[in-house]
């Protein structure tokens, strides 16, 4: 639970959704407010653009595979 490492850990969160549609996800503005006051706290943000890791992984292998 984040409210119990708030403050007292390291937590990492990665998204590919930017912060208004954390909503439609958790379901409830009164939770993805105070989560995102919590996890906004104290912090650095770093907002990556680009081609996903992963996806660039699986286009090369299956490029090797076919090749």
């Amino acid at each position: 639970m984040f409210s119990q490492r708030y403050e007292r850990g390291t937590t990492l969160v990665t998204s590919n959704l930017p912060f208004a549609e954390w909503t439609e996800v958790l379901g409830s503005e009164r939770l993805t407010r105070a989560l995102l006051d919590r996890l906004t706290h104290h912090v650095h943000i770093l907002k990556m653009n680009g081609e996903s890791y992963r996806l660039k992984t699986i286009k090369q292998k299956r490029a090797a595979d076919m090749g």
